[in-house]
């Protein structure tokens, strides 16, 4: 069988070397290109908001015009309308776009304390509740964005009468020319002091549609928080179908008005747990709207704040929206500096941009921790005027060569979130160190996936559907590799007698290692081990560059032996560099790319400079006639020297300092 296999992949390299990649022509729209800024919008602002934007390179004006989160605009938005007009038209006047921030489910009334009329005082049964029916409702110190004398209150996505208000404020808004209808954080109420473990909201609204749904009275006949309890699970998957039904109601109402116009979600939980609390899943959302702005801070808050192993784990969560994403963008409002002494802002902002350009992300950068500004406006203009130069290269389509497969199980993140997740992150981890080539696959393109074989990172919930489509992988020739738990549950998170992934190999006996051919079944998750090693010694290694005494090293050799010995996996480009640097491999424009951000020496808090990476040598698949180039990150594109031998362009690259895209044609 392994033969076959060799066979199979000499001639899918030969395949590879004759074409040169298959990626077919997209069109893609302004949402692909965007480099951000945010600006507070008024009528007499307008001028200086365009001359800010055009001098900084920005591409994709946000403007910060709320009209349904706060309640005097909520009844009266004439005023807030105008300017959202004369915006728009002075953006498409200088060739740019401009989208417009709005709440989703939060409305701000001011000085409430003074106000006869404020939102809760006016309809307080609109309001979101905890189960004991306590009030979402705040005031100044709750949070950052409201003032002292203000009531925030926080709605449930069900009262008839206000949803038809907002949606026709949505109408009139998509109505003014405006590029995009930006909606920030719709979700439910657990994430303020006191009401993280609520699983709000238990207002009657939402009660009563959930028991439509159900048949359950969501007060008495659930065990909060407790997933073993299947009415538990079913409020789970309630809460996250609302939100997400609540965004495609947007986007129907944006476009009735407006077809051109964009519907944005913003959303900060990434794809761990806080998604299955708060109710606002990345993955479910991004079928719905066109756009997700992902306000994701994964391993510190600030780039500056950061450590080598939480960059690369900010590089999975946005090699994940990307996935999840398919032919959309995947917006990045994340944050670089917020008065860390020791580090320049200029340097975290270049490290922050640095990440999300490699991994095809967008990217929005703004004064400390709020939307708008710039913490070095020189070193944006500097940074976005690059990215601009260059934007072909980072967000035309990324296609696949040869890819391992890493399998994102939603209902299994949403049941096992923990378990999942390092098992999850463990593994992306080993191959993007390891300089293997990845494609994550989800439920949404297991169907269309053709690498060399898939992970299952402890898969523990899997449905008749999903084994189908594994099945037709297997028989196909590609290679199973199941770890932890995996099949052990169905799609109801309800166990199952016969384990349906070992049956794919005819495998009884889940309680042992199991290597076939083509399958592998191993109790304990190689991915849950390195992530936890890796959490011991990583940073302390990559900080100093060395690799010999590091215990995650023996972890990432052994795996990387496993894909090759067991499998015969050969990658269709070869990279040899050290574990500091993540690499994707990918098609772009029918040329092969590496993508590679240097994360050595980095310090969070202490130093954002890079260690330099040096002699990276790279093989890729060419004709003898082929050449190779490099463009390092913020500076332009050099032909490399390469030597050609047996259908291979080889290269090495003495030094790379932050990052570098090289590329073979």
């Amino acid at each position: 069988m392994k033969k076959m296999i060799i066979i199979a992949g000499l001639l899918f390299f030969a395949f590879l070397v004759l074409q040169c990649g298959n990626q077919p022509s997209s069109t893609q729209n302004w949402t692909h290109f965007v480099r951000i800024g945010g600006h507070g919008l008024r009528l007499d602002r307008i001028d200086n908001i365009i001359e800010s934007a055009t001098s900084t390179h920005v591409f994709g004006i946000e403007v910060d015009n709320d009209i349904p989160g706060r309640y005097e605009s909520f009844l009266n938005p004439d005023e807030k309308l105008q300017a959202l007009r004369a915006v728009a038209d002075k953006a498409h006047s200088v060739g740019n776009y401009a989208f417009v921030y709005i709440a989703g489910l939060e409305c701000i009334t001011a000085r409430a304390d003074q106000t006869e009329h404020t939102f809760f005082k006016d309809h307080p049964d609109w309001v979101q509740r905890d189960i004991n029916g306590r009030p979402a409702v705040f005031g100044g110190g709750d949070a950052f964005w409201i003032t002292e004398g203000d009531e925030d209150v926080w709605i449930s996505p069900y009262p008839k009468e206000w949803r038809d208000i907002y949606m026709e404020r949505v109408r009139q808004i998509a109505g003014t020319g405006i590029d995009g209808v930006y909606v920030d954080i719709p979700y439910w109420m657990t994430h303020f002091r006191g009401w993280n473990d609520t699983w709000a909201s238990f207002d009657d609204y939402t009660v009563a549609v959930f028991k439509e749904k159900t048949g359950l009275n969501a007060k008495t006949d659930i065990k909060l928080g407790d997933f073993d309890d299947p009415n538990f699970r079913k409020w789970v998957d309630f809460r996250i179908e609302a939100l997400t039904n609540f965004m495609q109601d947007i986007d129907k109402n944006v476009k009735s008005v407006n077809p051109n116009c964009m519907t944005i979600a913003e959303i900060y939980p990434g794809i761990e747990e806080a998604a299955v609390r708060v109710g606002a899943d990345v993955y479910d959302m991004y079928r719905v709207v066109d756009v997700i702005a992902h306000e994701y801070s994964a391993g510190g808050y600030t780039a500056a704040s950061r450590n080598p192993l939480a960059w690369f784990n900010y590089m999975v969560g946005m090699y994940s929206f990307r996935a999840f994403a398919e032919t959309k963008a995947s917006w990045m409002l994340s944050y670089s500096w917020d008065n860390v002494e020791n580090i320049a802002p200029k340097d975290a902002m270049q490290n922050l941009a640095l990440s999300q350009v490699m991994a095809g992300t967008n990217t929005w950068d703004a004064r400390g921790h709020v939307m708008s500004g710039s913490n070095d406006f020189e070193a944006r203009k500097e940074i976005f005027k690059w990215i601009g130069e260059h934007e072909k290269t980072f967000y035309l389509p990324r296609n696949p060569l040869n890819p391992i497969g890493v399998y994102f199980s939603d209902k299994t993140r949403n049941y096992f979130c923990d378990e999942f997740m390092d098992s999850y992150k463990g593994i992306m981890n080993m191959l993007l160190q390891s300089h293997l080539e990845f494609q994550i696959v989800t439920p949404r393109t297991l169907a269309d996936f053709q690498g060399a074989g898939i992970i299952l990172p402890d898969v523990k919930c899997i449905g008749a559907q999903e084994i189908d489509l594994l099945g037709k992988l297997y028989d196909a020739g590609k290679f199973i590799y199941a770890t932890g738990e995996t099949g052990k549950y169905d799609m109801e998170r309800d166990p199952v007698q016969d384990n349906p992934v070992l049956k794919l190999a005819e495998i009884q006996d889940d309680k042992v290692s199991q290597h076939g051919d083509r399958f592998v079944s191993l109790p304990e998750c190689p991915g849950k081990q390195y992530f936890q090693v890796a959490g011991k010694d990583f940073d302390q290694n990559a900080q100093t560059g060395q690799t010999e005494v590091a215990e995650f090293m023996t972890l990432l050799n052994a795996f990387q032996k496993d894909m090759e010995e067991n499998f015969a996996f050969k990658p269709a480009v070869e990279i040899k560099a050290s574990p500091y640097v993540s690499t994707q491999i990918a098609l772009v424009d029918n040329k092969t790319h590496v993508f590679i951000a240097n994360f050595k020496g980095l310090k969070g808090n202490e130093n954002a400079s890079q260690l330099p990476e040096t002699d990276v040598k790279i093989s890729f698949p060419a004709k003898q006639n082929a050449r190779v180039f490099s463009l390092p990150y913020l500076g332009q594109v050099e032909e490399l020297k390469g030597e050609w031998s047996d259908g291979q362009l080889t290269c090495v690259i003495p030094e790379i300092q932050k990052g570098m895209v090289v590329w073979c044609e």
